[in-house]
């Protein structure tokens, strides 16, 4: 979970916890290093202590027992305002009165810039994200995506060590926020700079970050790159939160190397990838995304095979969505591409279904099958 030599990392949390009323600890021991120039996000549900931890690191909060690092200084008890850090809300926090150009010479003048460097800090940032015919216009005279590239801009301009960012698009529609996330990766990767993002939006966190920490009740379950988070979660918490996923419950069998044989639903049996899972006749949480479940045909020469009924098909343009029973599950979710999705099923239709022995996975499980 580390970020390579101390050299390279910039913000250490070190047995952090944190707790309002003495007894429910909000953040539970905290050890993370994130290395300069990375774009780490944090992810979970809400109650799950990402933002707490964003707060203890920006100084709004401070941590129970533990300490916070940036750089070779200890954080703890240093006021907000002395951490060089950089901040973007959701809500913009823009001030209505000043024109894009003050909004952003305002950090300068706090941290009494002489004035032509300031000047010259202005002109660049507002070139960089390509407002400059709006610098005398005040915030409500932009758009929403405007008034969070000024508020971003602001964040910048003073060019701190580190930037956080609390669910700094919840505000946008779906199409200025899918082009927001790309703009502010874009300026992350062009500026060099390290971010500490915050958001509930799973499909954001894989877009934007180098890695992604998905917290659960004040725990990180899995700290790692999107594309591990999606195709090795660690248990069954993080299989169901990131992205879409089928849930079977069973029972392990038989445990052979990195596979187990597990039976499920009415004497069904599955291979499947063993993670967490240690012994025979343990409950498991078998897993598989929709994308890699095959049907009928393509099902054929899959090694394991099921049969399910069709209750619904879910059209998406590229790709549709069929929504099965199996196993005694009415939510069993297929994603068909529509080039190769057969137009002969109906709803109520028996389906063959099939999947690889390395797509499934068999996962830790609390509930007994």
């Amino acid at each position: 979970m580390q970020t390579g030599s101390d050299a390279d990392t910039l913000v250490r949390f070190s047995g952090v916890q944190k707790t309002y009323d003495g007894e429910n600890l909000v953040v539970r021991d905290l050890n993370l290093s994130i290395g300069k120039g990375e774009f780490v996000t944090l992810l979970g549900p809400s109650g799950s202590g990402k933002t707490t931890c964003l707060m203890m690191l920006a100084g709004f909060e401070v941590p129970t027992t533990g300490d916070i690092f940036l750089g070779e200084q200890r954080l703890n008890t240093l006021p907000p305002h002395k951490r060089n850090i950089g901040m973007v809300f959701q809500n913009y926090a823009l001030f209505p009165h000043m024109t894009v150009e003050e909004n952003l010479r305002f950090p300068l003048q706090a941290r009494k810039v002489p004035r032509a460097e300031a000047d010259e800090r202005v002109s660049r940032i507002l070139d960089t994200i390509k407002l400059g015919e709006f610098a005398k216009r005040r915030p409500t005279q932009l758009s929403g995506g405007q008034q969070q590239r000024v508020a971003l801009a602001r964040a910048l301009v003073f060019e701190p060590q580190l930037v956080l960012m609390d669910e700094p698009l919840g505000a946008l529609d779906k199409q200025l926020r899918e082009h927001m996330q790309l703009e502010i990766k874009h300026l992350h990767e062009q500026l060099g700079l390290t971010v500490v993002f915050v958001t509930h939006d799973q499909s954001e966190a894989l877009t934007m970050s180098d890695r992604v920490a998905v917290f659960n009740d004040g725990v990180i379950q899995q700290i790692d790159t999107p594309q591990n988070l999606y195709e090795n979660p660690s248990n069954a918490f993080v299989a169901q939160f990131i992205g879409e996923n089928n849930t079977l419950l069973g029972r392990v069998e038989t445990v052979e190397d990195n596979y187990c044989r597990v039976r499920f639903g009415q004497g069904l049996t599955t291979r499947a990838r063993r993670v967490n899972i240690h012994e025979a006749g343990a409950p498991t949480s078998l897993s598989i995304r929709p994308e890699r479940v095959h049907l009928n045909g393509s099902a054929a020469t899959m090694p394991n095979k099921v049969t399910g009924h069709i209750r619904e098909f879910i059209y998406l343009g590229d790709h549709l969505r069929v929504r099965c029973e199996v196993a005694g599950n009415d939510q069993f979710m297929a994603r068909v591409p529509v080039t190769e999705f057969c137009p002969t099923l109906k709803v109520g239709a028996e389906v063959a279904l099939g999947w690889r022995d390395e797509d499934i996975r068999s996962l830790d499980c609390t509930a007994n099958p």
